[in-house]
């Protein structure tokens, strides 16, 4: 986007944005995004002890988006398909382009394949398919499938080596291949395998994957940087794809370009991908875009001609490295193992949050958890005369009309939030689900939708890259439903006290219409007899309210993003088709947000006859939030929702707890889910108990049993 693109979450980036969390007098003042395929970058010196099993991914993973928050730069999630040089994008899959006035390239490299490998070959690189693909493996062992067939390694390199010796750690008594080049491996190298009972296979020049064609395996044949470089007109070297660039670091004709790590070489200075000159090319590479984007002098950088390199291996089931500089190796000894689990350690170390940094434990939640508590909001509605709207809510309101009220009533709703993420396009697709969700609660396809964008006061062309990513990620929500954004309003935000990024000054308010299918659907419509119905897991406010903290564990927080992402609509239109076999199927329905599932649910009770029973264990959550909420986490929202206990108490609400002791954590991280304020939530509906069989019996459904209604 307009200003500072890095493209690639490689470890110079990684450490560019360390240096910036930890001294952000040197960043940028511009907005900077970091754009990555994930959201966490697997530190390759520990990929090997990965394999093996010694450590846990998360042990070996920086996590991009809390390092991003911290260096207050925004983070996009996405994979780049290309380079368009002349109008200075940046191109994404299934995104907008984003515009960038100065990039950086930090993409780390592929591993070359043949133009058709046989099935069951996978790449080392990139990492995430490779580790995937030995989880699978994993399991066909476990079922005895493969426990004693071969899996080959290809390629005569040390990555190929290391990639052998670790899943010799991995799998002790499978047999093991290594298919080399003649006279590509040292004698002291190829010693140690054979003692590791690994086979070593010599093959053609012509032919590296040779006879075992059907034998699953890795590709570890090298590395080349991404096509797409090439193909964007970059300066690229015919062998390997790496872009050439100046001892500055820019790319070589394209002063606004850098480049750095293994998708890059200096032209005057090669030298081969490795790890090491990543890391070493991430303080030249900060100083220099921190002068170009100020106007000052850039440095020169000559990387030293040769570096060290630690080579893990294992020896009777025990870790042992060799130590390697030019052709001169040393070892295997386990100090040498020792040294380099020390070095890895104190790299990842450098991540690590310092407890200065976990003030942000108080800081105010964001998102849907960023609304009015429901005491002042009640407050304020009976001051103003407009009480109703607070003690007989709805999700959507009737346009007032001459349609009757119940059938094909045109609905509206309005909804929005200060932006929960930092990538404005996905900001954009969550507002638009969130507020949509309000009319589908009521059974109404949206129609149209509105809205008023207020930015941050920055460049022109920041605000028009922002309001365009925004608005396309509304689009994104409702083109599938057949709706569209038919207009709305801009405005400019006047306090002046942003905080970088830019974007997280981004708010987007929504008002939707649409019109309902036949038949409205109530909140206070429970009947005796229901079955409560939950479409999703609860435990979005907690999840990004430890993020803050960078308590949250990133693959859990992309498990909550994937879902607040994914539209509910289709279980919309689900649910209208059993209402048209079934006309009064749904008896009464609402959204989940911000007053959480305790808070919603009592808008629903307003027939002082009825109660309702939860059965606690069964209301799911998402990955991480009950331990979260265990450890005390909760959002900035959730001490104002604890008033919905009240329910709980004066027996409206009857929380069975099924083998969960009282007052237990367990107990106390339950009764904080009822709480937690949630964004893009789920759906909850009432339904009898024959409907409700018929919903959660259906393959792969969604829907959760989580209580009942029952008279008084």
């Amino acid at each position: 986007m307009t200003g500072l693109v890095l493209a690639g979450g490689g470890h110079s980036h990684a450490l560019v944005l360390r240096r910036w969390a930890m001294q952000p007098n040197k960043r940028p003042s511009e907005l900077i995004t970091l754009v990555s395929r994930t959201s966490s970058a697997l530190y390759s010196g520990m990929v090997p002890g990965l394999i093996a099993g010694v450590y846990q991914r998360d042990q070996a993973a920086v996590d991009l988006r809390d390092l991003a928050d911290q260096a207050g730069v925004a983070l996009v999630v996405a994979e780049i398909t290309g380079l368009d040089l002349q109008n200075k994008q940046l191109q994404l899959h299934q995104r907008p382009a984003l515009p960038y006035e100065h990039l950086s390239l930090n993409l780390g490299a592929v591993t070359p394949a043949t133009p058709a490998p046989p099935p069951g070959l996978v790449p080392i690189k990139p990492l995430e398919p490779a580790l995937a693909f030995l989880a699978e493996q994993d399991e066909n062992i476990g079922k005895q499938a493969d426990a004693s067939s071969p899996f080959q390694v290809v390629g005569s390199g040390l990555a190929a080596v290391e990639t052998v010796f670790a899943l010799r750690q991995r799998w002790p008594r499978r047999p093991l291949v290594l298919r080399i080049r003649h006279g590509h491996l040292k004698p002291v190298l190829i010693r140690a395998l054979r003692e590791a009972s690994i086979q070593i296979l010599e093959t053609s020049e012509l032919d590296p994957i040779g006879e075992l064609k059907t034998t699953p395996g890795l590709i570890c044949t090298g590395s080349r940087a991404p096509q797409w470089l090439a193909e964007s007109g970059l300066p690229c070297c015919p062998n390997s794809g790496r872009v050439h660039t100046e001892a500055s670091l820019q790319v070589i004709g394209q002063p606004q370009l850098f480049a750095a790590g293994d998708c890059a070489v200096i032209e005057a200075h090669p030298r081969a991908p490795s790890g090491v000159w990543a890391v070493r090319a991430a303080a030249p590479l900060a100083r220099n875009l921190e002068g170009f984007c100020n106007g000052r002098p850039l440095r020169r950088w000559r990387p030293q001609r040769q570096a060290l390199q630690l080579l893990g291996g294992f020896n009777n089931g025990q870790p042992t490295a060799w130590a390697i500089r030019g052709s001169r190796l040393v070892g295997p000894h386990p100090l040498l193992w020792l040294w380099k689990r020390a070095i890895d350690a104190r790299f990842m170390a450098m991540f690590q949050r310092s407890g200065s940094m976990n003030s942000a434990k108080a800081m105010a939640c964001r998102g849907c958890a960023a609304k009015l508590p429901a005491g002042p909001l009640e407050g304020a509605l009976q001051q103003a005369g407009i009480a109703a709207l607070g003690t007989d809510p709805e999700d959507a309101a009737v346009l007032p009309l001459n349609a009757a009220a119940g059938t094909n009533a045109v609905l509206q709703s309005v909804d929005g939030f200060p932006a929960l993420v930092s990538d404005p396009w996905l900001n954009g697709r969550l507002t638009a689900i969130h507020a949509c969700s309000d009319l589908w609660a009521c059974g109404a396809r949206v129609l149209a939708a509105q809205a008023v964008v207020t930015l941050p006061q920055t460049t022109e062309s920041t605000q028009e890259t922002l309001l365009a990513q925004t608005l396309a990620g509304i689009r994104s929500a409702l083109n599938p439903q057949g709706a569209q954004l038919i207009g709305g309003h801009t405005l400019e935000a006047r306090d002046g006290l942003t905080q970088p990024p830019l974007s997280r000054a981004v708010q987007v308010v929504l008002s939707v219409s649409g019109q309902a299918h036949e038949k409205f659907w109530p909140k206070a419509g429970l009947q005796a007899g229901d079955r409560l119905l939950l479409s999703r897991p609860l435990g979005t406010g907690v999840l990004f309210a430890a993020a803050m903290t960078g308590a949250a564990p990133a693959p859990d927080l992309d498990l909550a993003l994937e879902q607040m992402s994914t539209s509910q609509h289709v279980l919309l239109e689900g649910l209208l088709e059993l209402q048209t076999e079934h006309p009064n199927a749904i008896h009464a329905a609402t959204d989940i947000t911000g007053f959480g599932l305790l808070g919603h649910l009592g808008e629903m009770l307003r027939n002082p006859s009825l109660n309702v029973v939860i059965n606690g264990p069964e209301v799911p959550a998402l990955t991480g939030a009950l331990s979260l909420l265990a450890k005390g986490y909760a959002s900035s929202l959730a001490p104002a929702n604890r008033r919905a206990w009240g329910w709980l108490d004066n027996g409206s609400v009857n929380l069975q707890l099924a083998g969960i002791d009282p007052g237990s954590k367990q107990h106390q991280a339950l009764l904080e889910l009822l709480v937690d304020p949630q964004t893009c939530g789920p759906l909850l509906i009432s339904v009898q108990a024959d409907i409700a069989h018929q919903l959660t019996s259906q393959p792969q459904s969604p829907w959760t049993d989580i209580g009942s209604v029952e008279k008084l």
